[in-house]
């Protein structure tokens, strides 16, 4: 029987048609519990770079409010009030490399760090 076997896959040249579609689905498999894990990660980074969005508003509302005494009436007059070393570069390329006056400019990102 043994014998057989070996002559049998000595004589092979190459994968059968069943070989072939076993690996085609074990990979279909795969694949399908790949992606949407890979999607939800991308959605909760999303989430994430919102909330810090967020925060970083809030703080310059709130820092706002303690010097000038009230609220700002529209997002250009938070502008100095940002830490511009709070918001990270897409890609986590660093920090945006701009002067506190500047609004966050995803383009002005330092591509260097």
């Amino acid at each position: 029987m043994r014998k057989l076997i070996k002559q049998h896959l000595k004589n092979q040249k190459g994968l059968t048609l069943i070989e072939l579609l076993v690996v085609i689905v074990i990979l279909g498999i795969i694949a399908a519990i790949a992606v949407p894990l890979v999607m939800s990660n991308r959605e909760d980074a999303a989430q994430a770079a919102a909330a810090q969005t967020n925060s970083i508003i809030l703080d310059a509302g709130n820092r706002y409010q303690t010097i000038e005494g009230t609220l700002p009436t529209n997002f250009g007059e938070l502008a100095t009030y940002i830490d511009i070393n709070s918001i990270s570069c897409p890609a986590n390329r660093g920090v945006a490399s701009v002067d506190s006056t500047t609004p966050y400019d995803p383009s002005l990102c330092d591509e260097s760090e």
